[in-house]
């Protein structure tokens, strides 16, 4: 942040690069590497003031903090970033002058998520807007400071707040966001308007930061990442190799078990006669696998006490990290070839090691703990205080009953991602038929009242 609001460099020099001159430029340059003036300076200019920006002024001189302190700031986006960035800038006195105004804008929420790393958020602050809780956090820093908080999101629908007049009267604007798009509008805007830009945003695991100059650099719209590419499902289910699959397959796991299957029990249960007509007249694979994910949840999988929980969970841990891979080592083991002959586990893939579950090791305990938890939820079962307490939890996963592996010579796994697609099977609607008369008898055991609660996943 000080090097976008710190740098100054003569009008010359600006003219030299870019033959072009932006009134701005003669006090604000966005390179860390020429931060300091390059013009003669008046030694007055460095004087202490006897202020809390003498720091500054001992480095930058008291025009440019006038400057600062008068300056028109529009920050899009109030998480992580932009907490940030509001820190910052009230502790450098942006904005605190009687001329100065910041305004910042986010349509979104606090979530309990986002506290481990958006500072300026509490616990007691979780639902309410972000932007108006980051703007009074950022005033208590400092009081001087002049701004205001929206909940508008930006781009052409609202344009109408947003307008010509708010634009032309901008010192700078700041991106502190995770969406491309209102990303390229704002850099669009900056561009038709002559304004700095700090563009900085996220994206999944990716994180990057732009100054971008009128008539100095290239704007932020004109530097574009290629498209990732999707990993095939195969590759996140079997054969992952890097973080991401880990991330994609884990998060696919929290939405199936725990938000769409619940979801899809719910509107089952709410008309369980038209549900079933649907399910035949779509009679496809989709038709037939949600299903089966509700006859597992309201089965085999039903839970009506927090050991139940356990249970599942303890189950869980089996099947991820000890039956899959056992089960991919059968199938193709450590000397197994291609149809070329080459050998089947080489780079990328990795020969797996399955893991032998420890009552005794943190990281196991936490799954256990975690998925408990999450499941519980889901059924409306209170959570015991035996959580809190890792003896009492071992104590109850030494309790459920894990069968032993026993490895299936007719197992498909795919390798390729032409080999996980299908268009179903011709038998289909009588599996269908099925799983339906069976799901008559789980219907008969529940309660007219009974419906699950899907957890939605928090974003990070």
């Amino acid at each position: 942040m000080a090097a976008m609001f710190g740098g100054i460099v003569g009008q010359e020099v600006v003219k030299a690069c870019s033959g072009k001159y932006h009134p701005l430029f003669q006090f604000f340059y966005f390179d860390s590497v020429e931060s300091l003036p390059v013009e003669p300076l008046d030694p007055n200019d460095f004087k202490p003031l006897n202020s809390h920006y003498d720091a500054q002024i001992s480095v930058f001189g008291s025009k440019l903090q006038k400057k600062l302190e008068d300056a028109k700031v529009f920050i899009v986006g109030s998480g992580a970033l932009g907490c940030e960035f509001l820190k910052n800038l009230a502790l450098m006195g942006v904005s605190c002058g009687s001329q100065g105004k910041l305004t910042i804008t986010d349509d979104d929420v606090i979530e309990k998520s986002n506290l481990s790393r958006q500072f300026l958020f509490h616990d007691w602050n979780i639902g309410q807007a972000k932007s108006t809780i980051a703007a009074s956090a950022a005033a208590s820093i400092n009081s001087q400071l002049k701004i205001e908080a929206l909940q508008n999101c930006v781009g052409p629908e609202i344009e109408r707040v947003f307008n010509d007049a708010f634009w032309e009267n901008l010192t700078v604007a700041i991106n502190a966001l995770d969406n491309v798009d209102a990303r390229l509008y704002v850099d669009q805007r900056c561009l038709y308007f002559q304004k700095p830009l700090l563009e900085s945003g996220t994206l999944g695991a990716k994180c990057n930061t732009q100054m971008v100059i009128p008539y100095l650099t290239e704007n932020y719209g004109a530097l574009r990442d290629p498209p990732e590419k999707q990993a095939p499902m195969c590759t996140v289910h079997s054969f992952p190799h890097n973080i991401n699959h880990c991330l994609t397959w884990a998060r696919s796991e929290f939405e199936g078990l725990l938000e769409k299957t619940p979801a899809e029990v719910n509107a089952c249960l709410s008309n369980p006669v038209e549900y079933a007509t649907s399910m035949r007249n779509a009679a496809d694979a989709q038709a037939k696998d949600n299903l089966e994910r509700i006859l597992k949840c309201l089965d085999r999988g039903k839970c009506e006490t927090f050991q139940d929980c356990v249970t599942w969970a303890r189950l869980r841990f089996e099947d991820y990290f000890v039956n899959r891979i056992k089960q991919l080592k059968f199938t193709f083991p450590e000397d197994a070839a291609t149809s070329t002959g080459a050998p089947f586990w080489s780079a990328p893939k990795r020969f797996p090691h399955p893991l032998q579950f420890s009552a005794v090791d943190p990281s196991h305990l936490q799954f256990i703990m975690a998925a408990s938890i999450l499941r519980s939820e889901t059924f409306d079962i209170p959570v015991p205080d035996l959580v809190k307490n890792p003896k009492m939890l071992a104590e109850a996963v030494e309790k459920v009953i894990v069968p032993d592996f026993q490895p299936k010579e007719d197992v498909k796994i795919a390798t390729d991602e032409k080999a996980t697609r299908s268009a179903g099977s011709v038998d289909d609607v009588a599996v269908i038929n099925q799983l339906l008369l069976k799901l008559d008898l789980c219907w008969n055991n529940l309660s007219s009242e009974f419906r699950m609660k899907p957890i939605q996943f928090e974003k990070g």
